[in-house]
């Protein structure tokens, strides 16, 4: 592999901010952010609207994600006139 072209590839906490669920995974995806875990160690956190812990396929249940806020931007946006 050619050096100094690849992205970090490290260790992340995913915080699900709908479930207050967080996990951690390897990723490339950087960010500001930090918390520290169970384990005593410093994580950076990527906080995302859904996950397994949130979404209804895996829960069974189902769970309104407010969304009407970025459609109706979009159609303002984008609206012929």
């Amino acid at each position: 592999m050619k050096k100094g072209i690849h992205p970090e590839y490290r260790e992340v906490v995913f915080h699900d901010m709908t479930s207050d669920f967080k996990f951690i995974t390897r990723s490339t995806m950087n960010s500001e952010e930090t918390v520290t875990m169970e384990d005593g160690k410093t994580y950076p956190v990527v906080k995302v609207e859904v996950s397994s812990a949130s979404h209804p396929f895996y829960t069974g249940k189902n769970i309104f994600v407010d969304t009407a806020g970025r459609v109706e931007k979009f159609n303002t946006r984008y609206k012929k006139k």
